[in-house]
């Protein structure tokens, strides 16, 4: 629009109804959230942003992609963003990226969200599980000094599924059996004093030692001082790799000795149950997913839609 043109237009905007105006905002909200994006993925771009192809970092810039800067690689010749490779990389609307990824730290469901952004709600679960494929994996390094290590069962879901490997329950229903079976999924959580997390889930039934030794060996600082309950699995682990280990046995009421407890663990299994209730269960294959939002939500360690962002890109925020 030409100088004189758009001063004419601005002029007139004091002469609108209420209605009118909130009309206008409506209709400039997804340019002004492009432009938020844009200014936040270029906020927190690495200085030295790699080509995709060739993983070189000499490149220059070279116009941009649906407003966001596109790059040219001086090794290779080929163009790229920031988003080249991500799972955001062919996702529409960007100018509402941010506002739904707000929806996402409040927590709300796939059709409120959906509603709220006059999106439809098959974006609106794309979305979900698009920003999380990488968000997920934003961690600390490793748990030191205490850290304490407990499980948690969910009832195995196949929601979604156009084939089921057992009979249908009728909504989400009960386990066939009563204990921990093959009819629960086993999520291992293991988390310090400094409220540094890790969460894996295990397949299905039981813990084991094997798991151990896959999942949690990896995670633990050589002299870390793991504490659990008495589940044998982990006296055995704790056998094995040397580690050093303590237990409170709460079969027999035992709740506290001392610094050895579990009640940090524990409080982040209950506030996950309560936060994943709004969602009226969740597939099992998505569970690393809402676990990973969970994680990024838990004590405000994620407290914004650019800091969100980040994580989606894959450019952490945890220092540790």
């Amino acid at each position: 629009m030409q100088t004189g043109s758009f001063s004419k237009w601005l002029a007139g905007l004091e002469k609108l109804s209420k209605p009118q105006r909130e009309q206008v905002l409506e209709r400039l909200r997804p340019a002004l959230g492009l432009d938020r994006l844009c200014a936040a993925i270029e906020a927190a771009t690495p200085a030295r942003l790699p080509c995709p192809a060739c993983q070189g970092e000499r490149h220059h810039k070279h116009g941009r992609d649906r407003s966001v800067q596109r790059y040219r690689c001086c090794a290779c010749g080929k163009t790229f963003s920031a988003l080249t490779g991500t799972p955001l990389a062919r996702l529409r609307h960007r100018g509402r990226w941010l506002d739904y990824l707000e929806r996402m730290l409040d927590g709300q469901p796939v059709r409120k969200a959906a509603a709220a952004l006059g999106i439809h709600r098959n974006t609106s679960f794309r979305w979900r599980h698009r920003f999380l494929a990488w968000a997920k994996h934003d961690r600390p390094l490793l748990l030191g000094g205490i850290a304490e290590a407990d499980e948690l069962f969910l009832l195995e879901s196949q929601k979604g599924s156009r084939k089921l490997d057992r009979p249908a329950r009728k909504r989400g229903g009960v386990a066939r059996r009563r204990g921990i079976n093959r009819d629960h999924d086993c999520i291992l959580v293991a988390r310090d004093r400094t409220g540094a997390t890790f969460d894996f889930v295990t397949g299905r039934g039981a813990l084991t030692v094997a798991q151990l030794h896959r999942h949690l060996l990896p995670v633990l600082e050589r002299d870390v001082l793991l504490v659990s309950d008495a589940h044998a699995a982990y006296r055995a682990f704790a056998r094995e790799t040397g580690i050093s280990h303590e237990f409170v046995n709460l079969q027999a009421g035992e709740r506290v000795r001392g610094a050895v407890h579990v009640q940090n663990v524990n409080g982040y299994h209950r506030r996950f149950r309560e936060w994943l209730a709004r969602f009226h269960g969740v597939a099992s294959s998505y569970l690393p997913n809402y676990l990973g939002w969970r994680w990024a939500v838990d004590g405000g360690r994620i407290v914004s839609a650019e800091q969100f962002l980040r994580a989606a890109l894959g450019w952490p925020n945890t220092q540790r």
